[in-house]
C-alpha cells in the first residue's frame, strides 16, 4: 500500500478553557478575602465596573442567589455574542441551562432548592494555584489535629479549642463552653486539651504561666519535683527571694541558679513567632439559623458579596468617541470582561448557596443534636443530590465557612470517607468507624480485652462490612497496642483484676 499525502476534514467536539472560563474557576475557590482583593484589582483597571453604590445610570448586575429575585434575568452578553456557558462538566456535555431553579435561588434556601447542573470541570491547572504565605499559628495547630486527632469528635473539639487560643498561645476561653455548644462531656474535652498541649510550640493551649512552662519543661524532658515546686512558687523568684525557693525546691544555691537559667530560657508567649492571624475571627461566607416552623434558613453572608455594577451609559458614550480600531476593541474587551465577571460572582454565590443548603440537610443529626451524630459525607453524596460535579463542590468548599448554632466551620470539614454496610443499609464514615473502635477498646476491662477478630464481629453485628487488617489498620493509626499488649498493660496497673 503506497503512501500518498492527503488532507483530511474532521469535526470534534472538546473543551477549550477560555480566559473567561478560567476566570470563573479561579472565583469560584477563592475565599472571602481574596474575592474582595480581586475585584478591587478588576475595579482599578476596568472603567466599566462600578461599586452598587455608584452611579445611578449603570446597568445592574445580577443580584447573588441570596438577594435576588427569581425573575430577575441574568445579564446577556455584549454584542448578542454567544460565549461558552459556565455550566459545563469535563465529559463535554455543554448546555444551556442558567443555574435558576426556582425554589435554589431565593433569599432562604431550603431542602427543594435544587438548580440546573453547574460543573467547572476538573482540571487543576496552574491559573487556580494561589500565591503561598507564611503559615499562620491557626493553620500550623489544625495541620497537627487532622494528623493527630483521627476520631472525629475529638478532631471537631479541637477545632473549636484552636478557635479559643489568643495571640500569646493561651487557651482565652472555658472548655466548659465547647462541651456545652458541642453537647458533650467536659472530660471529654479535657482530654482532647491534654493531646492539644503536645502540639508545637511547645506550651501552646496553657491556661496559665506555669501551666505553659510546665509543658516546655516536659517537652524538654527537665520537669521534675523540684521544677514542680519552682513553678508553684514564681511569686518568690519575681520578688527575688532565692532563700525562699531553696526552701521551697529542697536545692541548693547552685542548683536553683540552674534551675532558674532553664526557667528564663523557655517562652512566657510561645505563639508570638506566629502570624497572629489565629486572633482573628473567621468572617463565614454562609450564615445559618434555626426556622421558625422547624428546619433551617440558610442565606449568604451579604457582607462578604461584592456588589458590581456595569455602567452602560459610560460605555455608549466612549464607544461613540471611539477613534480607531484598537480604542473600540478595549472598549469592547472591558465592557465583555464587566458582564463576564458580574455573571462569574453571580453564579459563584448560587453555587456556594446550594452547596452548603445540601450539606445542611444531610448534617441536619449534627446540628439537632450534637457532635455525636456526626454523618458520614463524601464529594459524591452533594454533587450527585444538587446534580454537580464532584470537583465543583471540592472547590466550593475549600476556604468556605458556614456560622452555625454549633460553631463556625469550614464546609470542607463535613466531608469523611465511607465504609460500606454489611446489611446494604446507609454506608458508614471511617471516622466514625474508628470512633467507635476506639470506644470500645476504652470501655474494656482487664479480664475482657478485645481482639481485632472480636472487634470485627461487633461491628458486623451492628451492620458495618470491615475486615480484620482495617481494624489493625485503624487501631495501629491511633497509637493504640494490639489485644496481647493492652492485656499486659491492664494487668500490670490492675493486679488484682
Amino acid at each position: 500500500m503506497a503512501l500518498t499525502p492527503r488532507l483530511d476534514l474532521r469535526q470534534s467536539q472538546s473543551l477549550v478553557m477560555t480566559p473567561q472560563l478560567q476566570q470563573a474557576i479561579k472565583l469560584l475557590q477563592l475565599s472571602s478575602l481574596e474575592l474582595s482583593a480581586f475585584v478591587e484589582q478588576e475595579l482599578e483597571t476596568n472603567p466599566l465596573l462600578e461599586r452598587a453604590d455608584g452611579h445611578d445610570e449603570a446597568e445592574p448586575a445580577p443580584e447573588p442567589a441570596a438577594a435576588r429575585d427569581v425573575d430577575e434575568p441574568m445579564l446577556d452578553s455584549i454584542g448578542g455574542q454567544e460565549e461558552p456557558p459556565l455550566d459545563v462538566d469535563y465529559d463535554n456535555t455543554w448546555t444551556a441551562d442558567g443555574l435558576d431553579g426556582g425554589d435554589g435561588d431565593t433569599a432562604f434556601a431550603n431542602w427543594s432548592g435544587h438548580g440546573g447542573r453547574t460543573d467547572f470541570g476538573d482540571d487543576d491547572s496552574n491559573l487556580e494555584r494561589t500565591l503561598s504565605e507564611e503559615i499562620s499559628l491557626r493553620d500550623h495547630l489544625i495541620a497537627q489535629i487532622n494528623v493527630d486527632l483521627v476520631d472525629p469528635v475529638e478532631r471537631m473539639i479541637g477545632l473549636h479549642l484552636v478557635e479559643m487560643v489568643d495571640e500569646a498561645g493561651y487557651l482565652a476561653g472555658d472548655p466548659g463552653e465547647v462541651a456545652s455548644r458541642l453537647d458533650c462531656d467536659l472530660e471529654l474535652v479535657e482530654t482532647v486539651l491534654l493531646t492539644l498541649q503536645k502540639f508545637d510550640p511547645p506550651g501552646i493551649f496553657a491556661r496559665s504561666l506555669k501551666e505553659c512552662l510546665a509543658l516546655q519543661l516536659i517537652d524538654r524532658n527537665r520537669y521534675d519535683p523540684a521544677m514542680a515546686a519552682l513553678l508553684d512558687n514564681l511569686e518568690l523568684l519575681a520578688k527575688r527571694d532565692f532563700q525562699g525557693l531553696m526552701a521551697a525546691c529542697g536545692v541548693d544555691a547552685e542548683d536553683l541558679a540552674e534551675m532558674v537559667a532553664e526557667i528564663r530560657a523557655l517562652d512566657p508567649k510561645p505563639a508570638l513567632v506566629f502570624d497572629h492571624a489565629i486572633a482573628s475571627p473567621v468572617t463565614p461566607d454562609v450564615l445559618m439559623r434555626p426556622a421558625p416552623g422547624g428546619g433551617w434558613h440558610v442565606e449568604l453572608n451579604s457582607e462578604t458579596l461584592p456588589r458590581l455594577l456595569v455602567d452602560t451609559r459610560y460605555y455608549a458614550k466612549v464607544s461613540k468617541g471611539a477613534r480607531d480600531k484598537e480604542e473600540k476593541t478595549y472598549i469592547a474587551e472591558c465592557y465583555q470582561t464587566a458582564n463576564w465577571l458580574v455573571k462569574s460572582l453571580h453564579q459563584r454565590a448560587t453555587t456556594i448557596l446550594k452547596v452548603a443548603t445540601e450539606i445542611v440537610r444531610q448534617q441536619d443529626a449534627f446540628f439537632s443534636r450534637g457532635v455525636r451524630f456526626l454523618k458520614p459525607l463524601i464529594l459524591r453524596d452533594i454533587a450527585e443530590a444538587i446534580e454537580m460535579h464532584e470537583s465543583t463542590v471540592s472547590r466550593v468548599t475549600s476556604n468556605k465557612y458556614i456560622a452555625t448554632p454549633r460553631g463556625v466551620y469550614e464546609l470542607k470539614y463535613f466531608f469523611t470517607p465511607a465504609i460500606a454496610s454489611a446489611d446494604g443499609a446507609a454506608a458508614h464514615s471511617s471516622e466514625a468507624v474508628r470512633h467507635r473502635i476506639k470506644t470500645m477498646i476504652d470501655a474494656e476491662s482487664p479480664g475482657d480485652i478485645l481482639s481485632d477478630e472480636m472487634i470485627v464481629l461487633i461491628l458486623r453485628k451492628d451492620g458495618v462490612d470491615i475486615a480484620r487488617r482495617t481494624v489493625a489498620k485503624y487501631r495501629e493509626a491511633m497509637r493504640i497496642p494490639s489485644s496481647v499488649q493492652r492485656r499486659r498493660e491492664k494487668t500490670m496497673c490492675f493486679p488484682g483484676g
